[in-house]
């Protein structure tokens, strides 16, 4: 039997086929179908449990399903399991439109929301009840039949897009390699960087060393390789992803998928997609996002454009460099940091081994939470390279299975990310806890050489991990408001948050110990980290910023019909933010995944509204002591467990007993 069918509580990776996805999503979507139809048609009059509660505890399965195939599509695909996406993807879009434009459910629902002022409900019910109703209503269930049909029309071509969009990056990031036999071309490449190089040539069978647009590969090599010319090659390789003629160009991709979002919009009642998203975040509006942007940039954009200044004549002086390009950025930045704060990260990576990283990040979830994690082989998984662990609470009661896996390889896109494989609910008076799980792209570790991360590496380990956290301290009655089910402009504040603690000594201290003599981590390199925290932090926000702003200008309605030409359109955009010169060869938007394939459209600002919550959220901790139980409890209480039951400013006043203040966050990057 297909083991996709069966009832299973952890993810049965081992047994599941490329096979058994097609059929079993298929069967699964009738099987919700018939649930969905049994409320629909049911003669009882609508109430909150036979309506609202009956459709919330419907698709349990299709869900598991889908999590699982669209997970390994991220992590562990291959041709075989796209060619699926492309056949499934329409029939979930399909599907999902006819339930939210199943008239008769819609009536149901509605009714039972008009008649919410006599209901005795708590504030989760309420916020269910509203979020099913805005769950119709802003997928089209008021719409006539006419209008209906052109929808569903849209949400396939756009499920579609946004799978060809994902694949093209992917395929145009694999489809590069520098392949070099001159070992004068390492020139300042650090050891472990020239070994992994090697290694992924032996892989190959190829002499030599290959370099990669992977991010332990691109990244190291455009810090540190003396040999501007290979950088060059490397970067503009990197900026022409999915940009460069031929059959994984996503220009016309973009043109449609904006064009289409925008339709879709105004079929709805909205102004643009952004106002249609933007209804459903803490900001509210696009003016509300565009008055924050332009304000921190107002603020960081003379600091940004002194960094530059400075660090060009720095190029200038070492090197002779008359004008720094976007390929010297990275390089001639290292070398400044080093200079100014004598902090190399390669000096850096020998204390923050993998495994160590891990166990610290293990120990502060431990100090703040009460949570044990115990690795635990027996958990099925999709790939040698995930560690599995049963996470515990103090009582040795259950609260989440944790899947980690942190290195890159053929079949998995770049980048970091948290996800799940079962959700959190309390159903039937039992507590089901969720199963988690964090994808990363960290160096492997060499025949020499342990998995040794940079410090950047180190930040992203914990960003993902309080992403993990919001998922596994989840506590709430219903699955559709538990754990990231969130404001998406909310949902960065837990793992923004924990970046913090990297900086701290007390941290540091727990796990940050050299992988060869067992050293902890020097005081000194420790006040070199905090002090260069808020190194180049201008020209940071400034480059944050200017992504969520050209985010926005696909999305605010106020993108000219005319234009058919990506390059032009955001070459023009940038001017206003730029500090670099043009390159006419590369690309931002076509490799744009967060809002062209993931689902930040229009939500890009998110990343930098969500900063301003994390710095004035951990200001309080820094006042009360960074492992402070009360705080730690609080946080845990009203923004971890509580997921999407309340508006997430009143669950942050709760948290903190004020508004946040955005003073926090430019002081913390001495912006102010």
């Amino acid at each position: 039997m297909n083991p996709l069918l069966k009832k299973f509580d952890a993810a049965p990776f081992s047994a599941i086929k490329n096979e058994h996805f097609l059929p079993a999503i298929t069967q699964l979507i009738e099987d919700n179908r018939a649930e969905v139809s049994a409320i629909a048609d049911s003669t009882e009059k609508p109430t909150f449990e036979n309506t609202i509660e009956a459709l919330e505890n419907t698709g349990t399965g299709l869900d598991r399903a889908t999590s699982i195939f669209f997970n390994l599509n991220s992590a562990e695909t291959n041709d075989e399991i796209q060619k699926i996406a492309q056949q499934v993807s329409p029939l979930l879009s399909e599907f999902q439109n006819d339930l939210l434009l199943n008239e008769k459910l819609f009536n149901r629902v509605k009714s039972v929301f008009k008649n919410r002022e006599n209901l005795d409900l708590n504030i989760e019910q309420n916020t269910l009840l509203e979020k099913q109703y805005k769950g119709f209503s802003r997928n089209g269930a008021n719409l006539s039949e006419e209008k209906k049909s052109q929808l569903r029309k849209i949400d396939t071509t756009l499920s579609r897009l946004s799978l060809t969009f994902g694949e093209n990056v992917l395929a145009a990031t694999n489809a590069y390699e520098m392949h070099l036999t001159n070992k004068e071309d390492l020139a300042g490449l650090p050891e472990g960087v020239k070994e992994a190089a090697a290694q992924a040539a032996a892989e190959k069978d190829k002499d030599g060393w290959l370099i990669t647009l992977d991010y332990p590969s691109y990244i190291p090599f455009v810090k540190y390789a003396k040999n501007r010319t290979l950088r060059k090659e490397l970067s503009l390789a990197f900026g022409a992803r999915a940009f460069t003629k031929g059959k994984h160009n996503n220009e016309q991709n973009v043109l449609q998928i904006v064009t289409l979002r925008q339709q879709r919009a105004q079929l709805l009642g909205y102004k643009s997609h952004a106002h249609f998203v933007l209804e459903e975040r803490m900001a509210k509006t696009p003016q509300t996002v565009l008055d924050f942007s332009n304000d921190l940039l107002k603020k960081a954009k003379p600091a940004a454009q002194k960094e530059f200044d400075e660090l060009e004549a720095f190029a200038k002086e070492l090197d002779g460099i008359d004008e720094l390009q976007k390929w010297d950025s990275a390089y001639y930045a290292e070398k400044l940091k080093q200079q100014k704060f004598s902090l190399d990260d390669e000096k850096l990576k020998p204390y923050f081994r993998l495994e160590n990283v891990i166990n610290g990040v293990f120990t502060v979830a431990q100090k703040l939470f009460g949570l044990h994690f115990k690795e635990d082989p027996s958990i099925d998984k999709y790939h040698e390279d995930v560690k599995t662990y049963r996470v515990t609470d103090t009582e040795g009661e259950l609260v989440s299975l944790f899947y980690a896996d942190f290195h890159p390889r053929a079949g998995k896109r770049g980048g970091a990310w948290m996800t799940s494989y079962k959700p959190q609910q309390i159903k039937n008076g039992i507590n089901e806890r969720p199963h988690v799980s964090n994808v990363c792209n960290f160096t492997k570790p060499t025949a020499t050489k342990p998995s040794l991360l940079t410090f950047n590496e180190v930040t992203t380990l914990f960003h993902e991990f309080g992403h993990g956290l919001h998922g596994m301290l989840a506590n709430t009655s219903y699955k559709g408001l538990s754990g990231t089910s969130v404001h998406w402009d909310f949902v960065e504040l837990p793992s923004q948050i924990l970046e913090n603690w990297c900086y701290e000594k007390e941290t540091l201290e727990l796990f940050a110990t050299h992988y060869e003599t067992g050293e902890v981590i020097p005081m000194e390199l420790v006040n070199k980290i905090k002090e260069s925290a808020a190194f180049h932090e201008g020209m940071q926000t400034l480059r944050q910023l200017s992504f969520g702003l050209l985010d926005m200008s696909w999305h605010d309605g106020k993108l000219p019909e005319t234009v058919n030409n990506v390059k032009e359109f955001e070459t023009a955009f940038f001017a206003g933010t730029q500090l670099y010169p043009e390159t006419p060869e590369t690309c931002m938007s076509t490799a744009f995944s967060h809002i062209f394939q993931g689902g930040y459209s229009a939500g890009y600002y998110s990343y930098k509204w969500a900063e301003v919550l994390d710095a004035d959220a951990f200001a309080y901790f820094k006042e009360e002591g960074i492992f402070n139980k009360k705080v730690a409890d609080k946080f845990k209480n009203f923004v971890l467990s509580q997921g999407g039951t309340q508006d997430p400013m009143e669950l942050y006043i709760k948290f903190r007993g004020q508004k946040p203040n955005p003073d926090a966050l430019l002081k913390r990057a001495g912006l102010l």
